[in-house]
């Protein structure tokens, strides 16, 4: 009996997500949404096609700082600039401890991906993973080349290192 209960909850949740959220065997979930807020230099709020439902995302394979950071306002614009109102094509990956949607965001107008870009406009960092170098490292090493956006500072911070000596950002 506890089986079935679960079966028809489980089943009633996936019918409920917003499209592309729902689970999909062996393949990332894809969906067209528009951006209708900037948190910050690496989440936003999309809005989906059928303007039902608002989800939150994190772009993956990038790091920007925080809001209360410096350079965080910068990156928060400069995300406003590429993505506020764009319509986009969201590739979900996976989840994080927040809850947020991990997403590759393309605009669909032109197939920018809005995480290379930031990282290439020097606003964000490629985030790699135990030592290796992140999806966009070589984005990232121009970016430092030409001393673009955060990495004009000879030693900008981590915002790992940030939030670990200041914790996070309060909120305004």
């Amino acid at each position: 009996m506890r089986r079935t209960v679960a079966a028809w909850v489980c089943a009633a949740l996936l019918l409920l997500a917003p499209p592309g959220l729902q689970a999909r065997s062996g393949a990332d979930a894809s969906w067209t949404a528009t951006v209708s807020y900037v948190v910050d230099g690496d989440s936003i709020w999309v809005k989906t096609a059928d303007g039902n439902r608002r989800v939150r995302l994190r772009l993956e394979g990038i790091d920007a700082p925080e809001i209360c950071q410096r350079f965080g306002p910068e990156a928060r614009q400069a995300m406003q600039a590429l993505a506020l109102d764009q319509r986009v094509r969201v590739t979900v990956r996976a989840r994080d401890r927040y809850g947020r949607a991990i997403a590759e965001v393309v605009r669909t107008r032109d197939g920018v991906d809005v995480a290379a870009r930031m990282v290439s406009d020097g606003w964000a960092w490629s985030e790699g993973f135990r030592g290796r170098p992140g999806k966009y490292a070589s984005e990232q090493a121009a970016a430092r080349r030409l001393r673009r956006g955060l990495f004009a500072d000879t030693a900008p911070q981590l915002p790992s290192d940030f939030r670990r000596r200041h914790g996070p950002c309060k909120a305004r």
